[in-house]
């Protein structure tokens, strides 16, 4: 069984339920978002589940730990990945999961506690 052909679970963190099985043509990593059932998801962790076939471990099934979001407008490029919102704040988490503390749902634009990282 190829990797990008096998069975990955979605589960819901909160209430922890199952949402159902999928097949995925790519790696979803923990900040990514995943579409499915028509609803959008973030994927907080990837969990990899192995079976013992003659004397070696192969790869089972993936599950993907997701929480209900929406996708974030703001986006940032640092250092080769994504984070949420204004990377020049000072107040931002350099984050895929979280904005900032200050002002968590955003938009950064106009916010009143942004100010800017010195260098």
């Amino acid at each position: 069984m190829e990797p990008d052909n096998l069975p990955t679970e979605v589960i819901l963190t909160h209430p922890l339920q199952s949402l159902g099985s999928i097949k995925l043509d790519w790696m979803p990593q923990p900040g990514n978002y995943l579409d499915f059932q028509g609803k959008t998801y973030a994927v907080l962790e990837r969990r990899h589940r192995y079976q013992l076939k003659s004397g070696r471990y192969h790869l089972q099934t993936i599950a993907l730990y997701v929480q209900s979001a929406k996708r974030p407008v703001e986006k940032t490029l640092v250092k080769g990945r994504w984070v949420i919102g204004d990377a020049t704040c000072r107040y931002n988490a350099s984050s895929e999961l979280v904005r900032c503390a200050v002002n968590p749902d955003g938009p950064c634009e106009s916010c009143c506690y942004y100010e800017s990282v010195e260098c």
